[in-house]
C-alpha cells in the first residue's frame, strides 16, 4: 500500500486500524465485569425484603432483565477475540 497522499487519506488510515491488544482486553475486563453487577443486582434485589416492587408481574421482567445481562457477559467471555493489525507487506 502507498503512502497516503492527503489528509484525508491519512485519517482514514488511521481509524481502521484496530485498538492495542491489551486495551481490547482491558475493555472486555470492565465490560463484562459490569454486565455481571448490574445483571446480579437486577436478578437479586426485586426479590429482596425491603424491595419497592410488590407485583411478580414486575419482579419477573426484572430479574429476566437481569439473567438476560448476566446471559451477554458470559457470551462476550466465551466469544471474545483479539482483532490484531495485519503485518506489513514488505
Amino acid at each position: 500500500m502507498a503512502a497516503p497522499t492527503t489528509i484525508h487519506e491519512e485519517a482514514t488510515t488511521q481509524a481502521t486500524a484496530p485498538a492495542p491488544v491489551w486495551l481490547q482486553r482491558l475493555s472486555l475486563v470492565v465490560f463484562v465485569l459490569f454486565c455481571f453487577y448490574i445483571g446480579g443486582l437486577l436478578t437479586v434485589l426485586p426479590w429482596t425484603s425491603n424491595s419497592v416492587m410488590q407485583q411478580g408481574w414486575a419482579r419477573g421482567i426484572t430479574s429476566g432483565l437481569g439473567l438476560i445481562d448476566l446471559w451477554i457477559a458470559v457470551s462476550e467471555l466465551l466469544h471474545y477475540r483479539d482483532y490484531r493489525p495485519a503485518p506489513p507487506r514488505a
